[in-house]
C-alpha cells in the first residue's frame, strides 16, 4: 500500500493518508524516492508499521512542535535492516567537534533544505535520504520508506523533527564521508536494544532524565533514545528492564 504524506497523516500516524501510485513522483529535481509504502516488508517489522499508523504525538513524547510554528524543520531517517545477528538499526556518532550535540549517537537526518519540496508533503522523506545519504554515503535507492512519525521537537536546538522510517531492502556499504560531522557509522542490532542488561536511565545535572541503550561500545541518549524506547515499546518488543539503574551524564552532554 502506498501512502501520501502530509503533516496532518504526521500527526497521527500513516492511517489517514490517501492512497496513491506515487508520493510526489520519483523525487522531482533531488531524484530521490518519495513513497511511502508497506509493500514487501519482512514479517518482524509489520508491527513497527502498524504502530507508525495510529501512534499520537503525545505517545512518543512530551517535547511536541510550538503551536506557533516555530522551530526549524528537519527530519531523521529510521533505518532498519537485516545483518549477520537479524534486525538491525543503523546509527551514526556525531564528531565532537560540533556545537550541536558532540559525540552524541544519533539516527541520520538534518534541516530540510528548499530542494527537498514541500516541508508538508514529501520534504521531510527528501531531507531525511539526503542527509542520510551526505553523512553515511547510504545509497538511498536501496531504502524503502515505510512509515512516518509524528512530529517532535528538540527544545535545545528548536528542531522540529519528523522521523522517517526505512526498510534497507537492498544494503549498500556505509561509513563515515566527512570526518567534521561523523565520528563513525554503526549498526545495532535489534536484539541488544531490547536486551534489558543494555537499557539504563540517564541522568543529566539539570535533573532531565530518559531512557537509554548501552550498545556498540556507545551511550544512547537523549532524542535518539527516547524515539528508540517507544518504537521497542509500541512494536511490542519490549521486555522488562530495570528503570533504576542510572547513567549519569555530564554538563557537556
Amino acid at each position: 500500500m502506498t501512502h501520501t504524506y502530509t503533516h496532518g497523516t504526521a500527526q497521527a500516524g500513516n492511517g489517514s493518508a490517501e492512497e496513491s501510485d506515487r508520493a510526489g513522483g520519483e523525487g522531482g529535481a533531488s531524484g530521490l524516492p518519495a513513497a511511502v509504502t508497506t509493500d514487501g516488508l519482512p514479517g518482524w517489522l509489520v508491527p513497527v508499521a502498524d504502530a507508525a499508523r495510529t501512534v499520537r504525538p503525545q505517545q512518543l513524547s512530551r517535547f511536541l512542535p510550538p503551536e506557533s510554528g516555530a522551530g526549524r524543520q528537519s527530519a531523521v531517517l529510521i533505518l532498519f535492516g537485516e545483518g549477520e545477528r537479524g534486525p538491525e538499526l543503523l546509527l551514526m556518532e556525531r564528531a565532537g567537534t560540533l556545537r550541536s550535540h558532540p559525540g552524541q549517537p544519533s539516527f541520520p537526518g538534518g534541516a530540510l533544505d528548499p530542494e527537498d519540496g514541500d516541508q508538508a508533503t514529501v520534504g521531510p522523506l527528501r531531507a531525511a535520504l539526503r542527509e542520510a545519504e551526505e553523512e553515511t554515503g547510504l545509497d538511498p535507492r536501496g531504502v524503502q520508506i515505510f512509515g512516518v512519525l509524528p512530529r517532535l521537537y528538540i527544545p535545545v536546538s528548536s528542531f522540529v523533527v519528523t522521523p522517517v522510517l526505512g526498510w534497507w531492502r537492498t544494503p549498500t556499504p556505509v561509513g563515515v564521508v566527512d570526518p567534521a560531522e561523523t565520528a563513525r557509522v554503526f549498526t545495532v542490532p535489534v536484539a541488544d536494544l531490547t536486551d534489558p542488561a543494555n537499557r539504563a536511565t540517564a541522568v543529566h545535572p539539570s535533573g532531565h532524565s530518559g531512557p537509554a541503550f548501552l550498545v556498540e561500545s556507545a551511550l544512547v541518549w537523549g532524542f535518539t533514545a527516547g524515539v528508540i524506547d517507544r518504537i521497542v515499546h509500541y512494536a511490542g518488543w519490549e521486555r522488562p528492564w530495570d528503570r533504576t539503574r542510572q547513567v549519569p551524564l555530564d554538563w557537556r552532554a
